[in-house]
Protein backbone atom coordinates (compact mmCIF):
# COMPACT_ATOMS: atom_id res chain seq x y z
CA UNK A 1 0.00 0.00 0.00
CA UNK A 2 1.27 3.52 -0.87
CA UNK A 3 1.28 6.19 2.23
CA UNK A 4 0.78 9.52 1.15
CA UNK A 5 4.13 10.97 1.11
CA UNK A 6 4.70 8.69 -1.67
CA UNK A 7 2.43 10.33 -3.92
CA UNK A 8 3.17 13.62 -2.73
CA UNK A 9 7.23 13.37 -3.19
CA UNK A 10 8.46 15.70 -5.89
CA UNK A 11 11.04 13.88 -7.90
CA UNK A 12 12.22 15.70 -10.57
CA UNK A 13 14.59 13.19 -13.08
CA UNK A 14 14.86 14.06 -17.16
CA UNK A 15 12.24 11.51 -18.10
CA UNK A 16 9.69 13.68 -16.11
CA UNK A 17 9.48 16.29 -18.57
CA UNK A 18 9.31 13.72 -20.88
CA UNK A 19 5.31 14.84 -21.42
CA UNK A 20 5.99 18.61 -21.46
CA UNK A 21 8.38 17.85 -24.20
CA UNK A 22 6.13 15.59 -26.22
CA UNK A 23 3.31 17.80 -25.98
CA UNK A 24 5.55 21.02 -26.47
CA UNK A 25 6.83 19.32 -30.10
CA UNK A 26 3.98 18.01 -30.97
CA UNK A 27 1.77 21.39 -30.99
CA UNK A 28 4.89 23.19 -32.69
CA UNK A 29 4.39 20.40 -35.02
CA UNK A 30 1.23 21.19 -35.66
CA UNK A 31 1.21 24.40 -36.19
CA UNK A 32 4.42 24.47 -38.87
CA UNK A 33 3.09 21.57 -40.24
CA UNK A 34 -0.82 23.63 -40.65
CA UNK A 35 1.39 26.68 -42.01
CA UNK A 36 3.28 25.15 -44.70
CA UNK A 37 0.57 23.07 -45.68
CA UNK A 38 -1.80 25.97 -46.59
CA UNK A 39 1.12 27.89 -48.13
CA UNK A 40 1.48 25.23 -50.48
CA UNK A 41 -2.08 24.02 -51.11
CA UNK A 42 -3.86 27.10 -50.55
CA UNK A 43 -4.76 29.35 -53.70
CA UNK A 44 -2.17 31.81 -54.86
CA UNK A 45 -3.86 34.69 -57.29
CA UNK A 46 -3.08 37.67 -56.55
CA UNK A 47 -5.53 40.65 -57.49
CA UNK A 48 -5.22 44.65 -56.96
CA UNK A 49 -8.20 43.93 -54.57
CA UNK A 50 -5.91 41.30 -52.44
CA UNK A 51 -3.53 43.36 -52.17
CA UNK A 52 -4.24 47.16 -50.88
CA UNK A 53 -5.06 46.88 -47.08
CA UNK A 54 -8.21 46.10 -45.63
CA UNK A 55 -9.58 48.21 -42.84
CA UNK A 56 -12.24 46.42 -41.43
CA UNK A 57 -14.46 47.33 -44.42
CA UNK A 58 -14.26 50.91 -44.05
CA UNK A 59 -13.01 52.97 -46.54
CA UNK A 60 -9.45 54.71 -45.83
CA UNK A 61 -9.24 58.28 -44.99
CA UNK A 62 -5.74 59.96 -44.86
CA UNK A 63 -2.41 58.50 -43.46
CA UNK A 64 -2.58 56.35 -40.57
CA UNK A 65 0.97 57.21 -39.55
CA UNK A 66 -0.41 60.09 -37.63
CA UNK A 67 0.51 61.03 -33.79
CA UNK A 68 -1.78 59.45 -31.23
CA UNK A 69 -2.09 61.54 -27.86
CA UNK A 70 0.01 60.32 -24.89
CA UNK A 71 -3.19 60.04 -22.84
CA UNK A 72 -3.93 56.42 -24.40
CA UNK A 73 -0.23 55.73 -23.77
CA UNK A 74 -0.18 57.08 -20.31
CA UNK A 75 -2.94 55.52 -19.61
CA UNK A 76 -2.27 51.85 -21.01
CA UNK A 77 0.75 51.91 -18.49
CA UNK A 78 -1.01 52.86 -15.71
CA UNK A 79 -3.06 49.96 -16.39
CA UNK A 80 -0.19 47.82 -16.82
CA UNK A 81 1.50 49.13 -13.56
CA UNK A 82 -1.69 48.54 -11.73
CA UNK A 83 -2.54 45.06 -13.23
CA UNK A 84 0.56 43.86 -12.29
CA UNK A 85 0.66 44.81 -8.89
CA UNK A 86 -2.65 43.25 -8.09
CA UNK A 87 -1.01 39.89 -9.11
CA UNK A 88 0.97 40.26 -6.02
CA UNK A 89 -1.83 39.63 -3.47
CA UNK A 90 -2.26 35.62 -4.81
CA UNK A 91 0.89 34.72 -2.99
CA UNK A 92 -0.32 35.72 0.03
CA UNK A 93 -4.28 34.77 -0.38
CA UNK A 94 -3.07 31.25 -0.62
CA UNK A 95 0.03 31.79 2.02
CA UNK A 96 -1.79 33.80 4.58
CA UNK A 97 -2.24 31.51 7.34
CA UNK A 98 1.30 30.68 7.22
CA UNK A 99 2.53 34.11 6.96
CA UNK A 100 0.78 35.22 10.54
CA UNK A 101 0.52 38.69 11.74
CA UNK A 102 4.47 39.61 10.00
CA UNK A 103 2.47 38.59 6.68
CA UNK A 104 -0.32 40.95 7.65
CA UNK A 105 1.76 43.62 8.30
CA UNK A 106 3.57 43.22 4.99
CA UNK A 107 -0.11 42.82 2.79
CA UNK A 108 -0.91 46.42 4.39
CA UNK A 109 2.58 48.18 3.74
CA UNK A 110 1.91 46.86 0.50
CA UNK A 111 -1.64 48.60 -0.22
CA UNK A 112 -0.13 51.84 1.53
CA UNK A 113 2.19 51.94 -1.07
CA UNK A 114 0.25 51.19 -4.02
CA UNK A 115 -2.65 53.35 -2.59
CA UNK A 116 -0.17 56.45 -2.15
CA UNK A 117 0.72 56.02 -6.00
CA UNK A 118 -3.15 55.68 -7.14
CA UNK A 119 -3.77 59.34 -4.67
CA UNK A 120 -0.72 60.21 -6.88
CA UNK A 121 -1.45 59.81 -10.00
CA UNK A 122 -5.07 60.44 -9.82
CA UNK A 123 -4.08 64.28 -8.07
CA UNK A 124 -1.51 64.79 -11.18
CA UNK A 125 -4.27 64.39 -13.27
CA UNK A 126 -3.19 61.35 -15.46
CA UNK A 127 -6.78 59.56 -15.60
CA UNK A 128 -8.56 62.92 -16.87
CA UNK A 129 -9.35 62.60 -20.37
CA UNK A 130 -10.71 66.43 -20.58
CA UNK A 131 -7.56 68.58 -21.87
Amino acid sequence: MYTDTVFLSATTTPFSYFPIVLQLVAALGFVGITMLATHFLGPKRKTSDKLINFESGIEQKGNARQPVAIKYFLTAILFVLFDVEVIFFYPYAVNFRELGWEGFVAVLMFVGFFLCGFIYITKKGALKWED
